[in-house]
């Protein structure tokens, strides 16, 4: 979930400190991200996330302790260039020897600040920088592009159900338009398009296309004999009716 925030500037009477003005301005405001039916329990905020952001304020370069996921630690110098909140999450966006990275700011597990100055490219900008390590990352957490031609009207229930996981390109000659789907296994995937058939045909991949083909089969063989013994059933109670003197 995202956040716009919007300030208006007030005719504010001569004499009033910046101070007073900054302290009305915060006290204007809530934010709660918490959705509602979700649980009460909220992360408190990381360890270090004050430091960081007086670093990126301040420009100055920080001496960066880190635990990664397989919890090695290491620790090196960064430049800070931008903080950003990704649902609970506070992630330090800096440049390092190694190039532009991004830390979990929950997984610091030390920050001093030293008084080097930042090096920040002059066409740096955090927003832009953002979008593309989310969609890098977005990319490697499922790999796995389903191709698909989708009925016109059907286009707004796939965007309901896969979000920024498809990818809608240009419309064919028999009006269906090609989309593409992201996911990061087959069988699970088949299993979300499976009933979406009304309003999409798989074209690959075709490991894709069999899993469906074995949850249609399965679908049958389930309820088919049921719907069966109901159409056989009816049949044979309308043919009483008509034998009926």
């Amino acid at each position: 979930m995202s956040w716009t925030v919007i300030v208006r500037r007030q005719p504010w009477p001569l004499g009033v400190s910046f101070r007073v003005q900054a302290e009305a301005a915060a006290s204007s405001l809530v934010m709660e991200p918490q959705r509602w039916g979700a649980s009460r329990a909220e992360p408190r905020p990381p360890r270090f996330l004050d430091t960081l952001q007086d670093a990126v304020i301040g420009s100055v370069q920080v001496r960066l302790g880190y635990v990664d996921r397989e919890g090695t630690e290491t620790e090196r110098t960064v430049h800070p260039l931008g903080i950003v909140a990704k649902g609970p999450s506070w992630y330090l966006v800096a440049n390092t020897e190694a190039g532009r990275r991004t830390f979990r700011i929950d997984r610091v597990s030390s920050a001093d600040p030293t008084c080097d100055p930042v090096h920040r490219p002059e066409d740096f900008d955090l927003a832009t920088s953002w979008r593309a390590i989310a969609d890098e990352v977005e990319r490697k957490r499922t790999p796995l592009e389903v191709r698909a031609l989708c009925a016109p009207e059907g286009i707004g229930v796939l965007r309901m159900g896969f979000g920024g996981r498809l990818e809608v390109g240009p419309s064919r000659t028999d009006g269906r338009i090609e989309v593409v789907i992201r996911g990061n296994d087959e069988h699970i995937l088949a299993g979300e398009l499976a009933g979406l058939v009304e309003w999409i045909e798989v074209t690959g991949p075709p490991g894709v296309r069999d899993h469906l083909a074995s949850i249609g089969n399965a679908l049958v063989e389930r309820y088919g004999s049921d719907r069966q013994g109901r159409r056989t059933a009816a049949v044979s109670e309308d043919a009483a009716r008509h034998r009926r003197p």
